[in-house]
């Protein structure tokens, strides 16, 4: 079985801008909290898996904050997380973050092609069925093998827990996965499970290195929209990753650690 894995946010989507940060920022305001985030706080707080985990870093990290809160940290964060949530998904389904160059194009492929194809985020599972809902539509998403994310494991990235949960969900070994990441914070995730991945850079992950990615590339290509290399192996075909790219990734060795 060859596997292709997606994370969600910058990968399907660039979510992160204009999609998480700004439910963030309408949740503070809503519950009336004394701080917003600015995109450069933001790009920081990226280094933390998980949402629910980003603000309770945020919190650690100002103390004085930790005051302004009506209850415990603890359970208060989870009131934060669902109102984020909600709000986050309200924008996916306006159509306000579109899907990324070639992503709905490889994955329809890849699935024609006999590829089994699945989603391991850290977004909560809901913000990443509507993304996926918006980006690839019903019919493909039917054809998906599954959506591991949120806190169905302990550990979020960079941890690989999430990816070995979902290989093992649809019984695939690693030296048959490619994944597809955006982040460093990803990339190392991925090569902790020890699979071959590729990057696609995303707003916040433009700077960010990745020495043991297969390939850095700025998007997945479409037609007459090429797709450029930043470092890394020469897999496009005109401009585009495709199947064929994916099985050139799968014949070249896994990084070691």
């Amino acid at each position: 079985m060859k596997a292709l894995i997606f994370d969600c946010d910058g990968v399907l989507a660039d979510t992160e801008l204009d999609g998480h940060l700004v439910a963030f920022n309408e949740t503070f305001e809503h519950f009336g909290l004394p701080f917003r985030w600015s995109a450069e706080k933001y790009d920081e707080l990226l280094a933390v898996g998980g949402g629910k985990e980003r603000f309770i870093a945020f919190i650690k990290e100002n103390p004085e904050y930790e005051e302004a809160l009506p209850e415990p940290l603890e359970d208060f964060v989870l009131k934060i997380h669902a109102e984020k949530s909600k709000r986050y998904i309200d924008r996916v389904e306006a159509g306000l973050l579109p899907g990324r160059p070639g992503i709905a194009r490889i994955i329809n492929e890849a699935l024609d092609a006999g590829w089994t194809v699945a989603v391991a985020s850290t977004s909560a599972v809901a913000s990443v069925e509507a993304v996926l809902r918006t980006v690839i539509g019903e019919e493909a998403r039917a054809r998906l093998a599954g959506v591991w994310a949120g806190d169905m494991v302990p550990k979020k990235k960079p941890a690989p827990d999430i990816y070995l949960e979902a290989m093992k969900g649809i019984g695939a070994s690693h030296d048959n996965v490619v994944v597809v990441e955006d982040s460093n914070t990803g990339a190392k995730a991925a090569a902790a499970a020890q699979v071959r991945y590729l990057v696609t850079l995303s707003t916040f992950t433009v700077n960010e290195e990745f020495p043991r990615a297969t390939t850095v590339i700025s998007n997945l290509g479409e037609p007459g929209q090429p797709a450029t290399i930043r470092e890394g192996a020469d897999v496009l075909r005109d401009g585009m990753i495709t199947v064929e790219s994916l099985d050139e990734i799968l014949s070249l060795p896994i990084p070691s650690e």
